[in-house]
């Protein structure tokens, strides 16, 4: 299926997360950050993020200004169909084979097109809450829209690999790829440091600044992403198995914070994952 919203204005607040699906974002106005995976960019008015949803992320708004942005969140296997009849497979060759990308488009005019297709399918979407057929197909006519013109604009601007980074960006991007590699592990902030040859305090200090949470909330959402990968992939996986192989110091820990963090236990999430596939 497919879910959209439109220039939406967000106070937070606002948590690390991933998903199945894949999501197309438009940042519009206000003073964001954003963290995906273990690159930081800082966004710009007409800046479009195209993700595959299981790579973790988050915004780090300032409190201070307006955050406007539009997503479009959509299941490859809905209008997988579509796209093999028409020879447009292609269209999603971003989202598999580079996970996530900024694409800078400086608000051009096929960045205002994009816009109108993002405004009539969060409006769909709003006003049609059961789809009946033609509704579903005005919506993949519109997501098809939105593929192409995102296709278009990255061949137009090309993809933005952000090149020089102040130091803070760097080192908090550092710390990501560390942890994201060692989450597994047992981690203390005492650790990291001691790997990356830097103080204690200043990763600490750093991280905060640069995303908007402490480090060792990121550790925990790394493992957390890794379980609910491993409960969907490896359906016969033992809990305990899934627990330690995500980093969790028990298995205690890991099913009260798998509850508190998602609303279901680890179970409930397995069967709802592999009855919806």
């Amino acid at each position: 299926m497919v879910t959209a919203s439109y220039r939406n204005k967000w106070n937070g607040p606002f948590h690390y997360h991933s998903h199945q699906d894949y999501e197309i974002y438009f940042f519009h106005a206000g003073d964001c950050r954003y963290l995906i995976h273990n690159q930081i960019y800082d966004l710009e008015p007409g800046d479009i993020l195209v993700m595959d949803g299981l790579t973790l992320h988050k915004p780090n708004v300032s409190p201070t200004s307006e955050y406007v942005r539009s997503v479009i969140q959509f299941s490859p296997h809905w209008i997988k169909g579509v796209l093999i009849e028409m020879g447009g497979m292609y269209l999603l060759e971003t989202f598999q084979t580079l996970h996530n990308c900024l694409i800078r488009t400086n608000e051009n005019e096929e960045s205002k097109e994009l816009e109108k297709v993002f405004c009539r399918l969060a409006e769909l979407h709003r006003t049609a809450e059961f789809p009946d057929i033609q509704a579903e197909t005005e919506m993949k006519v519109l997501l098809l829209q939105a593929l192409i013109s995102v296709h278009k604009l990255g061949r137009m601007n090309s993809i933005e690999i952000p090149h020089e980074k102040e130091d803070k960006a760097v080192h908090a991007e550092n710390i990501a790829d560390y942890i994201q590699n060692h989450f597994m592990n047992k981690l203390t902030l005492q650790s990291i440091a001691d790997n990356l040859n830097v103080s204690r305090s200043y990763v600490a200090q750093v991280f905060k600044t640069m995303t908007g949470y402490t480090v060792m909330e990121y550790v925990m959402e790394c493992r957390l992403t890794q379980a609910k990968y491993l409960l969907e992939m490896e359906p016969l996986k033992p809990l305990k198995d899934v627990s330690f192989e995500s980093g969790f110091e028990s298995a205690t820990h890991f099913s009260r914070y798998f509850r508190e963090k998602t609303g279901v236990t680890a179970k409930e999430y397995r069967q709802i994952r592999l009855k919806n596939r």
